[in-house]
């Protein structure tokens, strides 16, 4: 292969130096936006590990006329959706307050946490967790927006969808974030 070819078309023609290239360069941001999707730290890994994994695998049919960042987040917000309902069965099995929690996983901390970090950390994890129960139409583009700061039409090339659907899909994720913030506030609910 000529010295020439742009990175991604190396990584298409079977270059794993070439592929271990674009994984460096991208591995940050898309763990973040992943990690942002799944919730969770260790989940997070295992889906960017499957994100990358299928991305080598679909490599040959990477089209270099389209940006290789836009092609690998479709291929991690699939992998994330497949998170999700995977998350989905794994709740109706244990349950409502199962195994997965915070709750349940937490390593418990010796030292007594200031109320102003305890009331942090509730918001924190009210916050995800309302971030993971939204619908994936609503979630993905409400996170490449606020989180990636990405434009609408960036978003909705990246999701197939219309400019407009996108900013549609973002206000009702944020109505329905707020909805859900106030009745926890209101209720004094923590999150499982």
């Amino acid at each position: 292969m000529g010295a020439d070819q742009s990175i991604e078309v190396r990584a298409a023609g079977g270059d794993r130096a070439a592929f271990t290239e674009l994984m460096t360069a991208t591995k940050a941001d898309l763990y973040r936006f992943i990690r942002r999707y799944v919730g969770d730290e260790a989940e997070a890994h295992d889906v960017l590990q499957e994100a990358y994994a299928s991305a080598w695998l679909a490599m040959r049919r990477y089209d270099p006329a389209r940006p290789f960042d836009v092609w690998l987040r479709s291929i991690a917000l699939n992998k994330c959706r497949d998170w999700s309902r995977r998350r989905a069965v794994r709740r109706v099995v244990r349950g409502v307050m199962g195994l997965d929690t915070p709750e349940a996983t937490a390593v418990g901390d010796d030292a007594p946490a200031p109320e102003a970090r305890m009331d942090d950390q509730r918001k924190a994890t009210n916050l995800q967790s309302a971030l993971s129960d939204l619908p994936d139409a609503l979630k993905a583009p409400l996170l490449l927006a606020a989180l990636e700061g990405r434009s609408h039409a960036e978003i909705a090339s990246l999701l197939r969808i219309t400019p407009k659907a996108v900013e549609t899909r973002i206000a009702r994720a944020r109505k329905k974030l707020s909805e859900v913030l106030a009745q926890a506030q209101h209720k004094g609910v923590t999150w499982p």
